[in-house]
């Protein structure tokens, strides 16, 4: 029997997955649910693309790699927009069924903390809020022993004859990306002399400015609707995300602004 939209898209299913618990339920709890579902969809489609990019870098196939980047920069523009229908809530609307959420907090969320580790942000103990044998530690135990998308980027560096040192190329790549006085000096030779890689760069750029935006957005969320108390879970709140602005995943980029 062919597909039809329902069945290839498995509407019924998809429209069963949200499920309240509050008493009545509370009205607004259908759109908390449905935001962060959304969001894990979004999750999912974003590491899709950037295992996409990486392997695009690796072949050094930039045409290629330049359209996966925009478009996962398109997404993002998607997330931040998601947060001005989540700011329709107000505090009294959340917190008439936070209570409902028990232990669980976005904290929790394997998918982000696989796309923090595919951006070089490795932590290991962060595979601790999740369950030996679950299947988001199995992910995150895979994404920890990958390259990053940064390593990728580097080794189509140097397959286009940018001196990139050796080390960086064989590093141990279940440690945490860090900045390189080494790379910035040949990043500043690309912006000068191959601009094609050039623009890979500055859409490296955008992504991450991406990123920070939405961090930002989603912390002025998390202040709006719960101000200082702490988040769900027991998590830190606002607090522990404010620590997370500012912090470029792709500092070598930033730090030669002042040399171009």
């Amino acid at each position: 029997m062919p597909h039809t939209y329902s069945s290839y898209l498995k509407i019924d299913e998809l429209l069963n997955l949200q499920e309240c618990q509050s008493d009545g339920p509370e009205h607004d709890e259908m759109l908390f649910i449905l935001i962060h579902q959304v969001y894990e969809l979004w999750f999912k489609e974003i590491l899709h693309e950037l295992d996409y990019l990486t392997r695009m870098l690796r072949k050094n196939e930039l045409v290629r790699a330049q359209h996966t980047l925009n478009r996962v920069l398109k997404i993002f523009k998607t997330l931040v927009s998601q947060l001005d229908v989540l700011e329709t809530m107000t505090p009294a609307e959340f917190l008439s069924f936070r209570k409902f959420l028990e232990s669980s907090s976005g904290f929790q969320s394997a998918q982000f903390r696989e796309l923090e580790f595919l951006l070089g942000h490795k932590r290991p103990k962060m595979m601790d809020y999740h369950e030996q044998g679950s299947t988001g530690r199995k992910r995150l135990e895979q994404r920890l022993a990958e390259p990053s998308l940064w390593d990728a980027f580097l080794n189509c560096l140097s397959q286009n004859n940018i001196n990139i040192p050796q080390k960086l190329l064989e590093r141990d790549v279940t440690q945490a990306d860090t900045a390189s006085p080494e790379v910035q000096l040949e990043l500043i030779e690309v912006y000068k002399t191959a601009p094609l890689l050039a623009h890979v760069c500055e859409l490296l750029v955008d992504f991450d400015e991406g990123l920070q935006e939405w961090r930002y957005r989603h912390v002025k969320m998390v202040e709006r609707t719960i101000g200082t108390k702490r988040g769900t879970g027991d998590s830190l709140g606002a607090e522990y995300l404010k620590k997370t602005l500012f912090q470029p995943v792709f500092p070598d980029l930033w730090e030669i602004r002042a040399e171009l």
